[in-house]
């Protein structure tokens, strides 16, 4: 677990992150029916490259491609494709890495593909509520199971899936790193936070029932009983009283 506190490594991460939500703002801007999800990939490369990063997921354990483009029951890990095209009423993870000079961050955002139901509407929104609530807790004084308590307690009640074989990460020196950080959990437990730690919290949520299955590639997780998902992720960065949130654009 890398602990980031020296100037040169926060100015590097902080860079990290813009990189990383420019691509993802530059992919979701070219959301529409008939886009092949490939273009989404080539599209966040070309962004990250231009601006001096290079594309942490291309090649990690032989992922063929620099963003995971998830469709509808897709959770995450969706191979982009020149043949799969977005049609209207989908939803789309897009879910994006970037190494800068050593240092690592990654972020996914799920995005509507023209007009959608009202209950993906609800599903995507409530995600992305749940990570924000869950990024409030982070402090030195918390702990990782007050983020997982976050998420679990405004979801369930709701009526979502959280999925559990899937968890948010550390991050910083490489792509993945202790300590693990589970959607779910009883706050004041787990691991305490220190500054300096540098989280990827991703609240990874279904309409339907939690479980989820790998398919042939090797790669794309989907929802077993093919319920819709969305993803949102976020690299904070916890601070001498508080946190920031790495991945957002001015």
């Amino acid at each position: 677990m890398a602990i980031l506190t020296a100037a040169t490594d926060l100015a590097r991460l902080r860079q990290s992150g813009q990189i990383a939500a420019q691509a993802l703002r530059d992919a979701a801007a070219v959301v529409k029916p008939g886009v092949a999800t490939k273009t989404l990939n080539d599209i966040a490369e070309r962004t990250i490259t231009q601006l001096g990063g290079q594309p942490a997921f291309n090649g990690y354990q032989g992922y063929p491609a620099s963003l995971c483009v998830s469709v509808n029951y897709e959770v995450v890990h969706g191979i982009p494709k020149p043949g799969v095209k977005l049609k209207a009423g989908d939803l789309v993870s897009l879910d994006v890495g970037v190494n800068y000079r050593g240092i690592y961050t990654d972020h996914a955002i799920t995005v509507a593909v023209g007009e959608i139901s009202a209950a993906a509407e609800r599903l995507m929104r409530d995600t992305k509520q749940a990570l924000q609530l869950a990024i409030a807790t982070v402090s030195p004084r918390g702990t990782i199971g007050d983020i997982g308590a976050a998420v679990q307690q405004y979801l369930e009640p709701r009526g979502y899936g959280i999925v559990r074989q899937l968890v948010g990460h550390g991050v910083g020196r490489a792509l993945h790193e202790p300590p693990s950080i589970p959607n779910w959990g009883k706050p004041g437990t787990g691991a305490k936070l220190t500054t300096g730690m540098v989280l990827a919290i991703e609240p990874m949520i279904t309409l339907g029932d939690w479980q989820v299955d790998i398919l042939e590639d090797g790669w794309t997780v989907v929802t077993r009983d093919r319920s819709l998902a969305a993803h949102f992720e976020h690299t904070v960065l916890v601070t001498k009283d508080s946190y920031e949130i790495i991945t957002v654009m001015p």
